[in-house]
């Protein structure tokens, strides 16, 4: 039960002097809430004996009032200490979830469910983080303040009379140890069940149109009406367990004090008690309820955060499936990029997605990458990204194997646009600053030039400041692609990687930008992939791939002589411009 507490004893090592001083002070707080029952009680027995006086009870109040002045003031002390540690491992946690995300690769994610990973950011760490305070306070109240009652009851009261008052405490460590083992498996398929509904959320709001377009409104309404169903019955299942902890502690809290009057008034009767004394006792018997209660709560925070915990610990314990070497080589500029016998396949494929690539570039050279669909283009860019196990061969940069350069310089060099292109719900600029942080509007607006994108921001409401939406949804096609070109641009990458990227632009815009793509990246290595052909005729070399094998490859003007694919695809797309061209005059 107490794994969570283990599992974050490297935050409380941490946090010791905080945790310290709350606990320390809320025992203390614990020790002086003793007094007022037990100055009321030597009140009563003054009264009943007779020899009260008004300067003793004046005495007996300013006593109390002193001390509830006392607890008023180091309560507010421990709860800030322990409270805040409940904020501050919660932000900790958080900030590190976030960043083994930030390490993972595409694998972890293609393995993994968004609106899972949602959930463990949120209600799990949330769960967790009630262990390091309302947990703390529990556990101390069920135990330290629990015992400084019970010593009291004992000690300046009747041991006799405790002994009796605390026989229906076992039976509530039992009904605990079943409820807790009960709620760590329901909260767990209930946590399980709230990821699930992330997740269709997600995939209702991202495909929206789609939905609308096929008329699956009343469908899409019915699958979340049955996700959100199973959520209730899980979530419901885990208050039904919650709901016994209260009536159980309840019973056993009134069986004590069914005990401890009875068996008390049998006490004063035979003058083994005062009056006073069994006053005391009975407000001590009520100070004994929230103790009690902290228990079951106590077993309940604690399983519920162990469950989160596991769940939390479970992403955050994997691995990334590419890792720095131990020993990274520094590289300083990526003279050449060199394919030996490159043989790759993805985790989740039976074949080969690429075959015995041999392949150079030097810095400064233009490589075009042609073929049909799915014949292995993105996967061969993907290479350089390096976000996937190697296979066999070897990929080196200025021949230093790629394993060997650190992450972190290798994405430095590449500038990368995919065919899907990801812009966050910002403005314009805010999107484009992405690749070059604190740009000025200046450089901006070049990037944007050089993207042939210029034309365009006049059209947009507030021009830079215009927000994109989710994902771009406020732009077309075309606009995001050139937005995404524009923040790949301003980074002036060593490698600048340009997966499809031009697909949704006309023949006219893709000539310009990449006029201005040679003009201004002289001496720097650009890949391009693509399915039009006109976008890659200057490169210095050009490779056609078929089912992940190089089956042509060299200038524009070597593979026209060659007479094969590259031939045929070039002549076809010449007549379809022709035809376009004669359609529009």
């Amino acid at each position: 039960m107490f794994s969570v507490l283990k599992n974050l004893g490297w935050f409380f090592r941490q946090e010791k002097r905080r945790y310290i001083i709350g606990l320390f002070l809320l025992i203390v707080a614990g020790v002086a809430e003793l007094a007022p029952p037990r100055l009321l009680g030597s009140a009563i027995d003054e009264i009943v004996a007779g020899t009260v006086t008004w300067a003793s009870l004046t005495r007996y109040i300013l006593l109390i009032i002193v001390v509830l002045m006392f607890i008023y003031y180091i309560t507010y002390i421990w709860m800030h200490s322990l409270f805040g540690g409940s904020n501050l491992v919660e932000r900790l946690l958080r900030t590190r979830f976030m960043s083994h995300l930030l390490r993972m690769t595409p694998p972890f994610f293609e393995r993994s469910r968004t609106g899972d990973l949602m959930a463990r950011a949120t209600n799990d760490l949330r769960s967790v983080a009630q262990t390091a305070g309302f947990g703390m306070l529990t556990l101390t109240d069920s135990t330290a303040y629990l015992s400084v009652i019970f010593i009291a009851m004992s000690t300046l009261i009747s041991w006799k009379l405790t002994l009796a008052a605390i026989i229906p405490l076992p039976f509530i460590a039992l009904a605990m140890k079943i409820y807790g083992k009960i709620i760590h498996e329901r909260y767990t398929l209930a946590q399980d069940a709230f990821g699930d509904m992330n997740d269709q959320v997600l995939e209702s709001v991202a495909g929206i149109r789609v939905i609308r377009a096929y008329v699956q409104e009343r469908h899409d309404e019915r699958r979340f009406g049955a996700i959100t169903d199973d959520v209730y019955q899980k979530n419901l299942a885990v208050a039904r367990v919650d709901a016994y902890f209260e009536p159980t502690i309840r019973l056993c809290v009134g069986m004590s004090y069914a005990i401890g009057l009875t068996y008390g008034i049998y006490l004063v009767f035979h003058n083994e008690l005062t009056l006073g004394d069994l006053v005391s006792f009975n407000m001590y018997l009520g100070m004994m309820i929230w103790p009690m209660f902290a228990i079951g709560e106590l077993i309940n925070i604690m399983q519920r955060g162990g469950a989160s915990l596991d769940r939390v610990n479970e992403t955050l314990n994997v691995k990334p499936d590419v890792a720095d070497d131990a020993h990274p080589v520094a590289v300083a500029i990526p003279e050449s990029i060199t394919f030996s016998d490159v043989t790759f396949r993805y985790p989740t494929s039976t074949i080969n997605n690429l075959e015995h690539i041999d392949l150079t570039i030097h810095r400064g050279q233009t490589l075009g990458i042609v073929g049909r669909t799915g014949s292995g283009k993105s996967t061969l860019l993907k290479q350089l990204l390096h976000e996937y196990p190697l296979g066999s061969g070897e990929l080196s940069i200025s021949g230093v194997p790629i394993q060997k350069i650190s992450l972190e310089r290798l994405h430095s060099w590449v500038g990368y646009v995919p065919q899907e292109q990801i812009l966050f719900s910002k403005t314009v600029r805010q999107n484009i600053q992405f690749g070059l942080k604190d740009a000025s509007d200046e450089v901006i607006l070049e990037a944007i030039r050089t993207a042939a994108f210029d034309q365009d921001l006049g059209t947009l409401s507030d021009g830079l400041d215009t927000l994109v939406g989710e994902k771009g949804v406020a732009l077309s096609g075309g606009q995001k692609q050139r937005v995404s070109l524009a923040r790949a641009f301003i980074a002036d990458p060593d490698i600048l990687i340009l997966d499809d990227a031009l697909s949704a632009v006309d023949a006219r815009t893709e000539a310009r930008i990449i006029q201005n793509i040679r003009d201004q990246r002289s001496g720097k290595t650009t890949l391009i992939s693509t399915h039009r052909l006109s976008a890659i005729e200057h490169a210095d070399w050009i490779i056609v791939l078929e089912q992940g094998r190089i089956i042509e490859q060299g200038t524009h003007e070597a593979l026209l002589a060659q007479g094969g694919w590259y031939r045929e695809q070039y002549e076809r797309q010449q007549v379809e411009s022709h035809l376009t061209d004669g359609e529009v005059s």
